[in-house]
């Protein structure tokens, strides 16, 4: 199973349509819950991550087919 990573300024493609309609979100903040923009009215959601998964089809704007290295993570120095 391929899983999705998530970017702040994705346009998500969700399964159910919100009730004004439109089926397309945007991604404003990451975390254990999702911040969440509808792009049809403009109304913000918080959405737990496992809910968010779970409805997400696909990412519109960008291609995740390719294999896109994760971001290095940098520890800091505990010497001093």
């Amino acid at each position: 199973m391929q899983y999705i990573q998530f970017r702040v300024g994705d346009i998500v493609q969700m399964k159910k349509k919100h009730p004004c309609g439109s089926q397309e979100w945007e991604v404003l903040q990451l975390g254990s819950d999702m911040r969440v923009k509808c792009r049809g009215c403009g109304h913000i959601a918080l959405i737990p991550r496992p809910r968010f998964l779970k409805g997400a089809k696909k990412v519109l704007n960008r291609d995740v087919t390719k294999d896109v290295p994760l971001a290095k993570r940098t520890e800091e120095s505990t010497e001093g």
